[in-house]
């Protein structure tokens, strides 16, 4: 019996990334601390840009993959590179923001406020092992939506997870917020881990095997009223939605969002966002394909639910990266629209999934430029946060409050930017796919992406919110300054605006892109 082998070409983008952590780790042990960040700055764009190119090579060179590699643990198809492309890109703009100067305390062990921290701060020490922490983040961000059997994936969560939690609590300003967020979500992370894992464990004993399609095999021929498998579904949904922030599990999102350093904030809008879309995607198409009577009422209720909570509660925030984090929460809901209309398993599933992969690629650059203009607007205790110090801001800089504003209507769905084809696109799959069924799905299906409108009118109201005080009030006398911006963030504000111009403008390139990648579904 021949030996199974490992397709080392197919995961070299996620080996190259999870290499170059472990590399930069060895550096932070045994380097000088005068050279860790001139190493560590290289090392870590180096490996990220690298990981790229492998991926565009492997889609032009060899195309998709039709098998799982890694002896059936990872499937890097269609759907996989394109997400794979996404995180790497946005990873490496938000490395950009990390390597800009004043995000990130001297010493995390030093007490807030004490001597410890003072003599730190005045030694100019940096956390310099930001740098293999995002990378192995990145790495779990890669493995999350590309593991084919359940306990791959808890792995992958495990490894995204991890330096998240830690990176969350080391802002440089506001020390005890930032601390504070890293517990809530170390704890509520943790606490949606073990639901994650004790649904695979069921799982595992109603169809006796963790791989997903080994799962929907044993679906096809099962019972579906089986208590291990409707309990395993149930805590499995809960292990996913929260890293989404569907709701009812998006109570960490706000604070967390709020307390991070701001760059550590727009990795995890973005980059966490889209793998974690990818996982729910994987686990609903290739393990539950056959249990989609059971979980499309429920999925139908949590979109909703996720929509409404998200675009009203934004309304009530004084805090412009809570106001995001709510916006977040409304806009995974209209990504689980399109998880909907793929629930059927036709040709259709192709429209949908390409739909759902174009949104997560223009909302997650918008996203990112949003915060990175977020880290200029600066009080004497460090970033405007409260939505009273943005008014006038039209008036002081009026060209970051031109483009901030830009993101802002992408973010709502006008039209001629980005956002309204990434809604436009999961709408119509929606509403297609409701059509062609045949069955009742046609009127669930107009039922949410009607919500999903009223949802989208809703939240263009807070957003049209912001951009009227940025524009049409008057600066006070003591406003925020602009802090002076690095060429990084320069750039990354560039290639944001860019991506959300361009594709608002000219959609069909990447709309083509997306539909390649999910031409071929699923490794199933």
């Amino acid at each position: 019996m021949q030996a199974p082998t490992i397709e080392y070409g197919t995961l070299a983008p996620m080996l190259l990334v999870f290499g170059a952590a472990v590399l930069g780790v060895l550096v932070e042990a045994f380097a000088p601390r005068y050279l860790r960040k001139v190493m560590q700055v290289p090392l870590t764009l180096v490996s990220l840009g690298g990981a790229f190119a492998l991926v565009l090579v492997q889609v032009i060179m060899r195309g998709a993959p039709t098998e799982a590699v890694a002896m059936g643990a990872v499937a890097v198809d269609g759907p996989a590179l394109f997400i794979w492309g996404v995180i790497l890109v946005l990873s490496f703009v938000c490395v950009l923001l990390v390597n800009d100067e004043g995000h990130f305390v001297a010493s995390a062990a030093a007490v807030p406020g004490s001597a410890d921290e003072e003599e730190a701060e005045a030694a100019g020490s940096g956390h310099t092992e930001i740098y293999p922490l995002l990378l192995f983040a990145v790495g779990g961000m890669m493995l999350f939506p590309a593991a084919h059997d359940l306990l791959t994936m808890f792995v992958g969560l495990e490894v995204m997870s991890l330096p998240l939690y830690l990176m969350c609590g080391l802002a440089r300003r506001r020390r005890l917020l930032s601390q504070e967020a890293s517990m809530k979500y170390f704890l509520l992370g943790a606490f949606s881990s073990a639901f994650f894992l004790y649904g695979t464990a069921m799982l595992y004993g109603y169809a006796g095997t963790v791989s997903l399609p080994g799962i929907n095999k044993a679906l096809a021929g099962g019972a579906l009223l089986d208590p291990l498998l409707l309990i395993g579904f149930a805590m499995l949904g809960v292990g996913l939605l929260f890293k989404i922030g569907a709701a009812p599990f998006q109570a960490w999102k706000p604070d967390v969002y709020q307390g991070a350093p701001t760059p550590i904030t727009a990795l995890m809008a973005s980059g966490t966002l889209v793998a974690a879309m990818g996982a729910v995607l994987r686990v609903f198409w290739v393990g539950l394909g056959n249990l989609d009577w059971n979980w499309r009422p429920v999925m139908w209720a949590v979109a909703a639910l996720t929509m409404i909570v998200g675009a009203v509660l934004a309304i009530t925030q004084t805090d412009i990266k809570r106001m995001l984090a709510y916006s977040s929460i409304a806009h995974a809901g209209f990504l689980l629209i399109g998880v909907m209309a793929t629930f059927d398993k036709s040709q259709q599933n192709a429209g949908s999934l390409s739909a759902i992969l174009f949104y997560l690629l223009v909302y997650s650059f918008t996203t990112v430029g949003a915060f990175a203009i977020v880290t200029m607007v600066r009080d004497p205790g460090g970033e405007a946060g409260h939505l009273s110090r943005w008014a006038g801001l039209g008036k002081r800089s009026p060209v970051l409050a031109g483009v901030f504003a830009f993101f802002l209507l992408a973010f709502a769905g006008i039209p001629l930017t980005s956002g309204f084809f990434g809604k436009y696109a999961v709408f119509a799959a929606a509403l297609a796919s409701g059509s062609e069924s045949g069955d009742s799905l046609g009127g669930w299906m107009t039922g949410l992406v009607v919500l999903g409108v009223v949802a989208s009118a809703v939240a263009a109201f807070f957003y049209v919110r912001v951009i009227v005080l940025m524009f049409f009030s008057e600066p006070a006398a003591d406003g925020p300054s602009i802090a002076e911006p690095s060429m990084g963030t320069v750039a990354v504000i560039a290639v944001a605006a860019l991506v959300t111009v361009g594709v608002g403008l000219f959609p069909q390139p990447m709309l083509d892109v997306a539909h390649q990648a999910a031409a071929n579904l699923f490794i199933r």
